[in-house]
């Protein structure tokens, strides 16, 4: 989005004068996150330092208490293709992009030849052992790299092992994207993801069931169909939630959550009256009987330029008389927008405003890569987001002390898959707060977690509910967050891999706060 839209160019304006809003406080607060979208990284992490700095006894705590997390997930066994995969072998390393370039194209190339060509031209010539797996799955890859081989001379004639296997070899490497797919993807319907929630145990240490989330996977809706199938598929979704938790209120039921941009096929500022016009009643159906079962109603975090067109839908919900008495709306933020301290505070302030309590959801953020490539394509002056991972930590650090700060108006949720964000959260908390992590990622963390988490609360599982044909896009992202050799999943599994811990203030002092040296700005 061009920056020269002065909606989001307020910077220096008087608060009573945007928007025409008569509502100065909240004026002010969108000021605030207007000043931060694109604003200087260093400047940001300084301003952020004093709310994310721990004393050393904290930190000592909270060394202790994640070594002992690690300790214990590390002594658990590896359950699922997804995992050994994710844990062993790095997906940023050559032979993590091939099976990444596998896992991107193959379910969709319809004919065999085509098929065969990737399948060679992605496994031939890895050294499956030397990327760093070992066991079954590495000899597997190694046998299926052999037999594909390079691409012979021209006139050579291959053997007959080498003709036999494609078929094998295809129907195989399919059968592996479908079934690490599926390691994501809670279920396909939703009677069948509520099933799945009976039959799974949670603590079992301690007789306490999961929570969940179900998210109705898809991503934007393209036309206006499409739109109206999400919105059904919401629907019927949050009725049946809504049947299998009755009576248990919005914090201890399962919940939906929502992405705007599947219920509008012009979900964009550009489009504001009209989205306004044609999406607000769409979601008002959605929340008014979410209410009715009194479950809770997430709204999914999205790509940055989409927050505050998020934030006036919001809006038109707390104004709404009738989800006056209703505590189970709810918002994701992600650390990762440098926008998003201010949006807490947003927050805060509409629900003290509105006498109502909010749901928020704290998550470190999942589209950052596509943030980056679009600031640079429109040559913006910053990026919305921050530029190196120890950032994003401390400004997770600094947006958890703010929810727990207004825990009068706002109930916290931290997702999270790291050991030390755990910990860490478990120190500046005091009383119950509930901890969420993705189907599919952290699941050993939780596990050593269950034992240890007691009185601090329950862990919620976000759940993606839906048919494999639209999986691609929530599998790269779950794939590269979790392969990632940065990525704590990826490190905790290796005894030894993980440092001790780097309290993030710290960290990012090191640098001088100072943005990532090989992503220059935007405009250059």
């Amino acid at each position: 989005m061009p920056e020269s839209q002065a909606s989001f160019a307020a910077v220096g304006a008087d608060p009573a004068a945007l928007g025409g809003d008569a509502d100065t406080e909240r004026a002010r607060a969108l000021l605030a996150m207007r000043r931060l979208w694109h604003a200087d990284e260093s400047a940001c992490v300084a301003l952020l330092a004093p709310a994310a700095e721990l004393s050393a006894a904290q930190r000592a705590r909270i060394e202790v208490r994640a070594r002992d997390l690690i300790e214990q997930l590390q002594r658990l066994p590896e359950r699922h293709l997804a995992e050994i995969l994710t844990h062993q072998l790095a997906l940023d390393s050559p032979a993590g992009l091939a099976l990444l370039s596998l896992a991107e194209a193959l379910l969709r190339v319809p004919d065999a030849a085509t098929a065969d060509r990737l399948i060679r031209d992605k496994l031939a010539g890895v050294d499956w052992r030397a990327a760093g797996l070992g066991g079954p799955m590495a000899a597997a890859l190694q046998l299926g790299s052999a037999l594909v081989g390079p691409r012979l001379p021209s006139g050579a004639r291959p053997a007959p092992l080498r003709r036999l296997p494609a078929p094998l070899l295809r129907w195989g490497a399919r059968q592996a994207m479908r079934l690490i797919g599926g390691r994501f993807v809670f279920a396909e319907t939703i009677e069948a993801a509520l099933a799945r929630a009976r039959s799974t145990p949670g603590d079992a240490d301690h007789g306490q069931p999961s929570r969940y989330s179900f998210d109705m996977l898809g991503e934007a809706a393209l036309t206006a169909a499409d739109a109206e199938r999400y919105l059904r598929a919401y629907e019927h979704a949050i009725q049946a939630v809504g049947e299998a938790y009755r009576g248990l209120g919005p914090v201890s039921a399962a919940s939906v959550s929502v992405k705007l941009s599947a219920l509008h096929p012009r979900y964009e500022y550009a489009q504001r009256e009209r989205v306004a016009r044609e999406l607000t009643p769409r979601l008002c159906e959605l929340a008014a009987l979410a209410r009715r079962y009194d479950i809770a109603l997430t709204i999914d975090a999205e790509e940055c330029d989409r927050l505050e067109l998020s934030l006036e839908l919001l809006e038109s919900l707390l104004a709404e008389p009738s989800l006056a008495d209703w505590r189970g709306l709810g918002l994701a933020v992600q650390a990762y927008q440098k926008r998003a301290p201010a949006l807490i505070d947003y927050l805060a302030q509409r629900a003290r405003a509105r006498s109502r309590r909010l749901m928020v959801r704290l998550v470190k953020g999942a589209y950052w890569d596509a943030e980056i490539k679009l600031a640079q394509l429109l040559g913006l002056s910053g990026y919305p987001v921050y530029t190196r991972k120890v950032h994003t930590d401390v400004a997770y650090l600094a947006c958890a002390r703010r929810l727990l700060a207004a825990r009068d108006s706002l109930e916290p949720q931290f997702a999270t898959h790291n050991a030390f964000t755990v910990a860490e959260i478990l120190e500046l908390a005091t009383g119950e707060v509930e901890f969420q992590r993705l189907h599919g990622m952290g699941d050993a963390l939780y596990r050593a977690l269950s034992s240890r988490i007691g009185a601090a609360g329950v862990p919620r599982i976000y759940a993606p509910v839906g048919p494999r044909t639209t999986l691609l896009p929530y599998l790269m992202r779950r794939l590269l967050e979790n392969g990632a050799a940065s990525s704590f999943v990826h490190r905790a599994s290796r005894p030894g891999a993980v440092s001790a811990y780097a309290a993030p203030v710290a960290a990012a002092a090191r640098n001088a706060n100072a943005p990532h040296p090989r992503i220059p700005l935007p405009r250059d």
